[in-house]
């Protein structure tokens, strides 16, 4: 089972991904088009984190949270 801290680096370490697949000029045009593309609706992460912090702080959860307020990015 996925943990909320888990999803959120994974959200996180996505989307510097489709920045560097962006980015990369070694890449075929369309690919770095389409990784823009993406890019124009993915959540930066401070919304992520913060979308974990309202997911936290939800009293009527009986579960845990979706998404974690604080990622370590080291794993």
């Amino acid at each position: 089972m996925t943990m909320p801290n888990e999803r959120t680096r994974t959200l996180i370490q996505t989307r510097e991904f489709l920045l560097e697949l962006a980015q990369d000029s070694a890449l075929a045009e369309s690919i770095r088009r389409q990784a823009r593309q993406l890019l124009r609706h993915y959540p930066h992460s401070n919304e992520i984190l913060l979308a974990g912090r309202l997911d936290e702080q939800r009293t009527d959860r009986l579960t845990e949270p979706f998404l974690s307020s604080s990622v370590d990015k080291s794993q």
